[in-house]
């Protein structure tokens, strides 16, 4: 069975509270859930990781070589600037998508720019929250 990792950056946490107008009020819990299901459907096991600190993040995506198949992650703000998550993705060679919840390409300028995108198989930005269960269907396609 493929394993999978849902790795969630900085303010995620907050979906569903911080600014709906451009997230929504699905909360983190209730993405985390519709994951879960729709991973049962693709006899995939999905795990999940959120934080706010990016070294956090880095480590927990070194922990996934030889542990995980794929990374589904939303950097959160992390993917505008840390190349320290670049070096990460890059290091463990895995596929990863990358998520935004929001059109970042509509938003400020300094959001137009993934500077994670060369580490990852693909990128899913704007969707909404569909956008989780979208790389969850690519990467166990893979």
């Amino acid at each position: 069975m493929k394993k999978i990792l849902v790795l969630n950056g900085p303010n995620v946490n907050m979906i569903g509270k911080r600014e709906p107008e451009l997230y929504g009020t699905t909360t983190m819990d209730d993405i985390n859930n519709l994951i879960r299901e729709e991973a049962k459907r693709l006899n995939v096991e999905v795990d999940f990781f959120q934080s706010n600190c990016i070294g956090e993040m880095i480590t927990r995506i070194q922990e996934c070589l030889g542990t995980v198949d794929g990374i589904v992650m939303n950097p959160g703000g992390y993917g505008h600037y840390a190349y320290a998550l670049l070096d990460a993705l890059n290091a463990v060679a895995l596929p990863c998508i990358e998520v935004h919840i929001s059109n970042t390409h509509a938003r400020e300028e300094f959001r137009h720019h993934s500077v994670i995108g060369g580490a990852c198989v693909g990128q899913i930005i704007g969707m909404g929250v569909d956008g989780y269960l979208f790389a969850v269907q690519k990467l166990a396609k893979m």
